[in-house]
């Protein structure tokens, strides 16, 4: 097994493309974002099949059998020796830490959380507190990376964090929920995973970022999955399946898969800016899919935070 370079590790990550990449990494990461906008509608029904621990063990144990077989389809066989075939590298020592991050904040950490907090909220109340995920994944970075973005860019993703802070406290009568600890601190885990997968993502393909980690998991999510089956109750229902199979292959793998390509092509801190399309995407997935009725207060501020986008994508 060869080890990366020290030197590229210390890479940052850009905030900015060459023209010829730019497009297709922003189309990259658009396309992750679509494919989030489906995981609170997706969460809610595997909840009605599957009780809330029962549905992230699961998840993820199914996400990681996919990626691991995609990996040793791609060559990550050890050889005698213990070197693997050319193809896929395993991990550097190096890269564990990274992974590490990515396995608890992306594979554990935020599907937990909101799969807590949407045991109590709604899903279009969950997908707007969530716009807060770009800001808070810009500051994880320039705090991480050292990413200097222009001053409007931050204006711009500061006055979209405040649109969704403003409607959370609106919706829960001026006072903070239960839910919403619970989403913040999703947001947390949550944008700390993002940052250490876009930088991976500039060293390994980001399938592998995502694969890695869900397999670096298993020891985990197998005995979590196994105890979670026995003491909670499971009824199999078609929304049920439908929603575990969409969170674990493609909210927890093939999305993130594109979203990190797509980040390590134009740069976190712009490429999580594509994510304040994200609640409004949402909304739209909530009324068709769940029936869901909201006041005129969640599409508003969706609107308000896709807004920024167009601003911090100039910026």
């Amino acid at each position: 097994m060869r080890a990366h370079s020290s030197a590229i590790d210390a890479t940052p990550i850009a905030v900015t493309a060459p023209r010829e990449h730019r497009a297709l990494g922003t189309g990259l990461a658009a396309l992750g974002v679509a494919s989030f906008s489906l995981t609170f509608p997706a969460t809610a029904w595997g909840l009605e099949g599957f009780g809330p621990w029962t549905l992230v063990a699961v998840r993820s144990v199914l996400a990681a059998l996919v990626a691991g077989g995609c990996l040793l389809a791609a060559g990550a066989r050890p050889r005698a020796g213990g070197r693997a075939r050319e193809g896929v590298r395993l991990p550097g020592r190096q890269h564990l830490p990274g992974l590490a991050v990515v396995a608890l904040g992306v594979v554990l950490g935020f599907p937990m959380l909101t799969t807590l907090a949407l045991q109590t909220s709604t899903t279009a109340h969950a997908a707007v507190v969530v716009g807060l995920l770009p800001l808070t994944t810009a500051v994880f970075s320039a705090l991480r990376h050292g990413s200097r973005p222009s001053r409007r860019f931050w204006q711009a993703a500061v006055a979209g964090a405040a649109a969704v802070l403003a409607f959370t406290i609106g919706q829960s009568g001026g006072a903070l929920t239960a839910a919403d600890g619970y989403l913040f601190a999703a947001l947390l885990v949550c944008a700390a995973g993002y940052c250490e997968g876009g930088r991976l993502a500039r060293v390994m393909p980001g399938w592998q970022v995502i694969g890695w980690a869900l397999v670096l998991c298993l020891p985990l999510t197998v005995p979590a999955a196994a105890v979670a089956l026995a003491y909670e109750p499971v009824h199999l229902t078609a929304h049920g399946v439908a929603g575990v199979l969409w969170v674990a292959l493609g909210s927890q793998f093939l999305g993130l898969v594109v979203w990190y390509r797509g980040m390590a092509a134009i740069g976190v801190p712009r490429a999580s800016q594509l994510q304040l399309a994200q609640p409004l995407l949402t909304l739209v997935w909530s009324a068709l899919l769940l029936g869901e009725h909201f006041t005129a207060a969640a599409p508003l501020t969706a609107v308000a935070v896709l807004v920024c986008i167009a601003v911090t994508q100039r910026s």
